[in-house]
């Protein structure tokens, strides 16, 4: 018998740290010493679909987003439990502002991306003007995704990725209004004017697609695309909490 698991020989799981020749995959469960027991004869079907490279990798794609830390402090759990309420009041209210009269560009979440949406045109600025337009909007949602990504990839920290998800889409939901704007322009800009006197990154955008007549359709579909990612981040946020609890139960978080 293997003398530790590295990786789950079911659901392909790989954790942190080995896990016990005797111990349970937190993901699908299995009892690794079951497992092999199962498998000293398997049936013919069972073979062709271990031999299959694509066998279950959707599944272990779920599998492996929806596995909670495999330890965790008490402590931290509960003031994560605090995290997700708060963020969830928080995302309800991003959702609930008006999207058509700019709402959100009172919120504080606005304050926090407007430097992000400035930085991205000076990053793409030595890529011709359409990208660096572009930039601007593409950095405020690139940036979070990309951290969530690294959450998911190099930390094993789903719940922080979670809580990175909620943030694109508020980042959606920040452009739904400047998005909306650009076939009547009223919002006031940096530059204390409206689009129609100055630079606007979506009449430049929209124009150059030939959608600027569908501008406010544009504004409404940007702005339930970040209310379905908000909703998304929570609910992926909850069930890592609740086989959080299922494993504090069981006394492995430590």
């Amino acid at each position: 018998m293997t003398s530790a698991y590295y990786r789950c020989p079911k659901c392909g799981y790989k954790p942190a740290q080995a896990m016990p020749a005797d111990g349970q995959c937190p993901v699908c469960e299995v009892y690794f010493h079951k497992w092999e027991a199962s498998q000293a004869d398997p049936e013919p079907g069972e073979v062709a679909a271990q031999r299959s490279p694509n066998a279950g990798t959707a599944s272990i794609l779920l599998a492996a987003l929806l596995t909670p830390q495999a330890r965790m402090a008490t402590a931290v759990f509960y003031s994560r439990c605090a995290a997700l309420v708060f963020i969830a009041i928080w995302g309800w209210r991003l959702i609930a502002m008006d999207y058509r009269d700019g709402e959100i560009g009172r919120s504080f979440m606005h304050n926090i991306l407007l430097p992000i949406h400035e930085a991205g045109h000076v990053l793409f600025l030595p890529f011709g003007e359409f990208l660096t337009i572009l930039g601007g909007s593409f950095f405020q949602i690139a940036l979070p995704l990309g951290i969530a990504i690294a959450f998911v990839l190099r930390n094993r920290d789903n719940f922080a990725a979670a809580v990175c998800l909620c943030w694109v889409g508020a980042s959606f939901l920040d452009l739904a209004p400047y998005v909306y704007d650009a076939l009547d322009p009223q919002l006031i800009l940096l530059g204390g004017h409206t689009g129609e006197d100055g630079p606007h990154d979506w009449i430049y955008l929209l124009e150059c697609f030939g959608q600027l007549q569908h501008a406010p359709a544009w504004g409404f579909v940007v702005h339930k695309l970040g209310a379905l990612m908000v909703f998304a981040g929570v609910a992926w946020a909850a069930v890592l909490l609740w086989r959080q609890r299922e494993m504090l139960g069981a006394e492995t978080v430590l």
